[in-house]
């Protein structure tokens, strides 16, 4: 199990293993009504949109990476379909912000 991480300015970062419908719980205990953010890499991303667990999504693409890793719509149920929001470029990285078109 990894230690909390906390962030200056009030930000800790929780670490959960025991899979995505326990971490989105113990989030949703934390935050009441509030916004939930998960952080993770393409495979998370793929868990939660499989699991129709999630809104919106934002990826941040650095160029170093782009050719190497998962791709992160490689195994994504064909049904889910996501829509670009917002894209939000700068030097180091490219943000871009996903919906999931709710059916």
């Amino acid at each position: 199990m990894h230690a909390p991480w906390e962030r200056p300015g009030g930000t800790t970062f929780y670490f959960v293993t025991d899979g995505i419908e326990s971490a989105l719980r113990q989030a949703r205990a934390v935050a009441g009504n509030g916004d939930i953010r998960i952080a993770g890499g393409a495979n998370t991303i793929q868990q939660y949109l499989n699991a129709g667990l999630i809104d919106e999504f934002t990826i941040h693409y650095a160029p170093v990476v782009f050719g190497h890793g998962t791709p992160p719509f490689a195994n994504m149920n064909p049904d889910i379909k996501i829509k670009m929001r917002e894209a939000v470029p700068s030097q180091e990285v490219a943000h871009i912000i996903y919906d999931v078109e709710k059916r």
